[in-house]
């Protein structure tokens, strides 16, 4: 297994880039939108065979013998000509959000051509029109592969202007051998005998979905009355101690470590986790989980679109999205995939596909949904709440 991964979704945020879209939206700047014919500049890519692609430190293949190799950007560009100009730059998302949007306010390239965040944070991007619309007509296995649980997100109607990097579910990992009996349910972690013991997301967007789904919530269109009943409860459970702390990737830590017993976590982590500790089990609740996406999307004005969506599609390849699913031990957003890594003679790789956290079943599928997001009208009372009950 691979070194574990910076968790992407847990990276901590203020209120930054936050506060900065309620400024744009919330106020009534006219400029920050753009409308949807004015967000493609020249398209160099038949005279520039390149592109820009800014991704996720850990988020990619690389070759066991160098790290600094990544085969399939290499095939890419062996195929196609097109150079990959390939960066690990995103290690938070506001962070990225707050270094590009000056120039896409003000409706200039940030000489990004593709990149990958969270759709929480995509959403910002398309609401406020920087995101530009994909030619599907040149991505065919994208609309033959895509998953079709993660095909039409509320932020994004028809995956028009995205598309999903990796996926992944925010459930509950737990000791089992150390707890002595099983967690079937988010209500599971409020027992007595988890006293201590727990530990819980301090990202709002990371965290709000598994919690209200515990208390019976609809997710795909829940309410404020959602929002802070689940927020009580939390606030109860910190009152009485028996939330430990609030947590970025650290929890990892804990759980390995023994210092907690149950957690909210993330699929592609607990993978990693369950290598060195077969004890530890990850869990989709019977009320459901969040399944969510990191996706890819084109910038306004970026110099080399065409290329871009070719590298897009390209990693919609079922042989493609295998070896990179076979690397990184998200969900794979390309069903299809599982079937070429079953084919594999190397039975390590064979097994992966047998995974549910990579490839999860029909039981599994069932309890999944994609969360709606926070609205800009929302964000700064709820983050005020939240972030006054985590202690950020």
């Amino acid at each position: 297994m691979p070194e574990l991964a910076f968790s992407r979704r847990a990276a901590l945020r203020g209120l930054g880039a936050a506060g900065l879209l309620a400024a744009l939206t919330g106020c009534g700047v006219p400029a920050a939108y753009v409308p949807e014919d004015q967000r493609q500049g020249q398209d160099l890519s038949d005279r520039d065979q390149s592109v820009a692609f800014s991704n996720w430190p850990l988020y990619i293949d690389t070759d066991e013998q160098d790290e600094e190799s990544r085969p399939t950007l290499e095939a890419f560009t062996k195929k196609t000509g097109i150079e990959v100009r390939y960066t690990e730059e995103i290690n938070d998302n506001d962070e990225f959000f707050g270094k590009v949007s000056p120039a896409l306010m003000n409706r200039q390239s940030t000489g990004h051509d593709l990149v990958v965040v969270s759709d929480w944070m995509a959403a910002r991007f398309v609401h406020l029109g920087w995101a530009q619309k994909m030619d599907r007509s040149a991505q065919g296995n994208v609309a033959r592969y895509l998953d079709p649980q993660l095909r039409s997100p509320a932020f994004d109607e028809g995956r028009l202007h995205t598309v999903p990097w990796q996926s992944g579910i925010t459930g509950i990992a737990y000791n089992r051998k150390a707890l002595g009996r099983e967690i079937k349910s988010v209500r599971d972690l409020w027992q007595p005998d988890l006293a201590g013991k727990v530990t819980l997301f301090s990202g709002l967007d990371e965290s709000f979905a598994l919690l209200m789904q515990g208390n019976g919530a609809d997710v795909t269109r829940w309410t404020e009355t959602d929002f802070h009943r689940m927020c009580d409860q939390v606030e109860s459970m910190v009152k009485k101690r028996h939330i430990r702390r609030f947590t970025g990737n650290d929890y990892t830590s804990d759980l390995s470590k023994g210092d907690v017993l149950a957690c909210q976590a993330y699929s592609g982590d607990v993978i990693q986790l369950q290598a060195d500790n077969p004890d530890i089990e990850f869990v989709v609740p019977e009320e459901g989980a969040e399944l969510w996406a990191e996706s890819l999307l084109v910038p306004n004005l970026a110099r080399h679109k065409t290329n871009a969506e070719a590298l897009v599609d390209y990693y919609y390849d079922p042989a493609v999205a295998a070896e990179l699913a076979a690397a990184v031990n998200y969900v794979c957003p390309v069903p299809a995939a599982r079937e070429v890594l079953a084919a594999s003679p190397d039975k390590e790789t064979a097994k992966l596909a047998e995974n549910p956290l990579i490839f999860p079943d029909e039981g599994m599928r069932k309890r999944l949904v994609v969360a709606r997001d926070i609205s800009s009208a929302e964000r700064s009372s709820f983050a005020k709440r939240w972030n006054s009950i985590v202690g950020l």
